[in-house]
């Protein structure tokens, strides 16, 4: 045998080798061992992609670490409240299905998945201010399905009650409201922002006509406690799909769209509270939007006045 086909044979018997591998790796037999934070969510079988990225889990990923804050460093500090639209251009990241990489869900899937195993605690709406803690059977029963009746019309002309039970959608999570801290601090001389809460806001439709009736918060979260969570997993980047930031970076980046919806004020009528909002103040979209883009420049502006007085 010469040397020329015996290589000839080592090739062949390697790619029939490596062929087998291959094979082996798609046997649709093979169990799946990365689950989704969303259970029509399917991990892939094989290594999706033409190089190896590190799992999501296996990454041990940590939050952007916070500049510590002596509350006598502190020259001036508002508490404002904001409202992230889903819908907005710049909001993609919120609306995104999920892949491998980015928990296999949205971000109210991660969320909800999160406060079921345990991870993170979640706090009723009665206020803002993380005063009740909500009872794993309370978040249970807001994501059941809701039971209504219906009556459809058969071929013969009559009419049949049945049943219709409406699930949770994480699409109808349009919004995300945000209670946050802008101060000003002097040790680095310059305004500070820091998030402190974060609520997921559902859409409320008539389970009859199927009309939109208004939204309401599902739960507040406390942001800081949150961040090692979100640390963890990816936003979608549509420009890029190699760099992707954490959902710790989305927020401290403030990659997000929103608007202010309330600064703290003298008003309003909760004790402990921080004040009415624009739209308790009876002002209009319009005005409210108006009003909100006033308060953004206000807090822009006081860092520049605070050198200059």
């Amino acid at each position: 045998m010469t040397f020329l086909n015996a290589f000839k044979i080592a090739l062949t018997s390697a790619a029939i080798l490596s062929g087998t591998s291959l094979f082996a790796q798609a046997d649709p037999a093979v169990p799946a061992t990365q689950s989704g934070v969303s259970a029509q969510w399917l991990p892939s079988r094989t290594p999706d992609g033409a190089y190896d990225r590190v799992a999501p889990k296996d990454r041990k990923r940590v939050p952007i670490p916070w500049q510590y804050i002596r509350e006598d460093d502190i020259l001036w500090k508002k508490r404002v409240w904001r409202e992230i639209n889903t819908f907005e251009k710049q909001n993609i990241a919120f609306r995104y299905a999920g892949d491998e990489h980015t928990g296999g869900g949205m971000l109210i899937e991660i969320l909800i998945d999160a406060i079921k195993k345990g991870k993170i605690v979640a706090y009723g709406t009665f206020d803002d201010r993380f005063t009740s803690v909500l009872e794993k059977e309370a978040l249970e029963e807001m994501l059941a399905g809701k039971k209504d009746t219906e009556y459809v019309t058969d071929i013969d002309g009559t009419e049949t009650m049945r049943i219709k039970v409406t699930d949770f959608k994480p699409e109808q999570i349009t919004k995300y409201r945000v209670k946050e801290d802008w101060i000003f601090d002097r040790n680095v001389g310059q305004m500070v922002v820091r998030i402190v809460g974060l609520a997921p806001v559902k859409d409320i439709y008539d389970p009859t006509t199927n009309l939109y009736r208004g939204s309401q918060a599902m739960f507040w979260l406390y942001y800081p406690d949150i961040r090692g969570l979100l640390a963890n997993y990816e936003a979608i980047n549509p420009y890029n799909d190699m760099f992707r930031p954490t959902w710790d970076e989305f927020f401290e980046s403030r990659m997000f769209a929103s608007r202010i919806t309330k600064v703290s004020n003298p008003f309003g009528l909760i004790s402990g509270g921080y004040g009415e909002s624009f739209r308790d103040h009876n002002y209009s979209e319009m005005e409210a939007l108006y009003e909100s883009k006033r308060a953004a420049e206000e807090i822009f502006n006081k860092e520049h006045d605070m050198w200059v007085y």
